[in-house]
């Protein structure tokens, strides 16, 4: 295996692929990337067993075929102190040796037999193919992966949830206190659904930003397979039944507050500094067009408080929510004005972005409430 390619398109595909591999791995080989050369291209591959990323790049003067396991961490720390340079890769074929030389010198990496690496978990013959436009898939994960929980006894709930049909495109995620939906009109002949890990669903955030036009999907009730452009990820999926979360969506919120979301949120983060540092309780009093946030720690003898002013129609109203969670959902929410919607102190509060024009998808984030002691 012999070939030449650029240091920086090597580094950059290394260092993509290499973000599956795990700091502990159950089997050693899993350390190493799998590099494949064929017909001018150059196949790496990695994989934790339960996600595999495989991808590609075209590559110069190929002088011989083959295939090596190279070693994650040193080639990519090799590479990392290459300047923009050719580099030319060189496989000794009986110990493995992987010779990396450039203009100036020169370095040797121990490589391994590639024989070991497990190969990619195929998918039934039944499997369900979508074609979805980029755009859909990443806003969905975008907005919702932050919601999802770390929960051993709840695995249904460590992952995205994406619902196809013929009205669009729904993800949803989910820790119990907060949870996030967002729905995409794609025209999608299939209904089905299935739960994305966290890892394979941020890494799929961080590609599909380089991709354009549609991606290929298909997926059946244990894996799924995404390909794009230069690159194909397939992961086991979640197993069991995602929870009904639209029985936990309040359906009738009388009291609608709009508010300038840059304001509401530098206030949160202000008067958080004096919160209980246990339950990060902030206080809203809401009325006569304004917000008052308070927070204190009798503990300490600290206490805040910040009026903003709103545009509210309803009751008077108090309310309290975990700091942390508020300032994460405002967060991710992209419009300069939020609408909060709530109807008690006891029940969840819906905040939603508003648009100028009318949107292409729809988002909606509910946060539970906090109890106040009087």
């Amino acid at each position: 295996m012999k070939f030449t390619v650029s240091s920086s398109a090597l580094l950059s595909l290394l260092a993509t692929t290499g973000k599956v591999i795990n700091s502990k791995n159950t089997l050693p080989i899993l350390d190493y990337f799998l590099m494949e050369l064929k017909d001018g291209e150059l196949k790496v591959t990695t994989s934790d067993l339960e996600t595999t990323l495989i991808a590609t790049l075209k590559v110069d003067n190929v002088e011989k075929e083959g295939m090596v396991a190279a070693p994650a961490k040193l080639m990519l720390d090799v590479l990392k102190e290459c300047s923009e340079m050719p580099l030319t890769l060189e496989v000794n074929d009986s110990n493995w040796e992987i010779k990396i030389s450039w203009h100036s010198g020169g370095s040797s990496v121990p490589g391994a037999n590639p024989i070991s690496y497990p190969t990619v978990q195929s998918l039934a013959e039944d499997k369900t193919e979508v074609t979805l436009d980029v755009d859909v898939l990443v806003n969905g994960i975008n907005k919702t992966i932050f919601a999802t929980a770390d929960d051993e006894l709840r695995p249904v709930m460590n992952g995205v949830f994406i619902s196809l049909d013929q009205s669009g495109v729904t993800c949803v995620a989910t820790d119990a206190h907060k949870l996030v939906k967002t729905t995409s009109e794609c025209a999608c002949t299939t209904a089905a659904s299935f739960i994305l890990p966290k890892k394979p669903a941020n890494l799929l955030k961080t590609m599909l930003l380089k991709e354009d036009g549609d991606i290929q999907m298909s997926f059946d009730k244990n894996n799924a397979k995404f390909c794009l452009k230069n690159s194909t990820l397939v992961c086991r999926l979640i197993e069991g039944n995602y929870p009904n979360y639209n029985a936990v969506i309040p359906t009738a919120n009388p009291n609608k507050m709009l508010i300038d979301r840059i304001e509401l949120v530098n206030g949160i983060k202000r008067v958080a500094v004096c919160a209980n540092p246990t339950t990060n309780l902030i206080r809203m009093d809401i009325a006569d067009n304004k917000v008052t946030l308070t927070a204190q720690d009798l503990n300490f003898y600290v206490s805040a408080n910040e009026s903003l002013s709103c545009s509210y129609d309803g009751e008077p109203i108090t309310i309290g929510f975990k700091s942390t969670f508020l300032v994460e959902i405002l967060s991710n929410i992209e419009t300069p004005t939020v609408l909060v919607e709530l109807a008690d102190s006891t029940r969840a509060g819906v905040f939603k972005p508003v648009y100028d024009d009318k949107p292409s998808g729809l988002t909606l984030m509910l946060l539970m409430p906090m109890m106040i002691n009087a």
